[in-house]
């Protein structure tokens, strides 16, 4: 996994997860919820501009987003999904399809830790095995070879 856990990416992410989970139940822009607290925030210039790129990607709207998760979620229907893996799996194909800058493996790994902490008990392997299928897809050779994350030989292999 990786080791800069706590880090200001990590917190960044975390934080537009919880800005997409509450614009999921509010029904609110992304936009408007993170205007409301970004000054409440104390974060370092470079996680403030990541926060700023994902909120402009997430802002322009979800449903091309939506659509590549619904590929890869072919039997479950998209509203059904818990509020906590819908929010963590836009984030993390906002991140694979508008962030080349970050590797696919990066993202996997950090949407899985995020679904464990936020998430139900299964959370983490669901999203795994769905951005798994999906970063193959949009990042063709990133991942070729790469155990998947929750692959208990791989993680001791690290």
């Amino acid at each position: 996994m990786n080791k800069g856990g706590s880090g200001p990416r990590r917190r960044g992410r975390e934080l537009v997860f919880r800005l997409l989970y509450q614009a999921d139940l509010t029904h609110d822009s992304i936009a408007t919820t993170w205007k409301q607290i970004k000054d409440e925030e104390r974060l370092p210039d470079d996680a403030r501009a990541y926060i700023e790129a994902l909120v402009a990607v997430l802002e322009e709207g979800l449903p091309p987003l939506d659509a590549v998760i619904q590929q890869a979620t072919q039997h479950w229907k998209f509203d059904r999904l818990a509020a906590t893996d819908r929010g963590v799996l836009r984030l993390s194909v906002a991140e694979l399809m508008h962030m080349p800058g970050t590797p696919a493996k990066v993202v996997l790994e950090e949407a899985v830790v995020i679904a464990r902490k936020y998430g139900r008990e299964d959370s983490g392997r669901f999203v795994n095995g769905v951005l798994d299928r999906i970063a193959r897809t949009l990042r063709p050779g990133e991942l070729e070879g790469e155990p998947a994350v929750d692959d208990p030989a791989a993680a001791e292999e690290r």
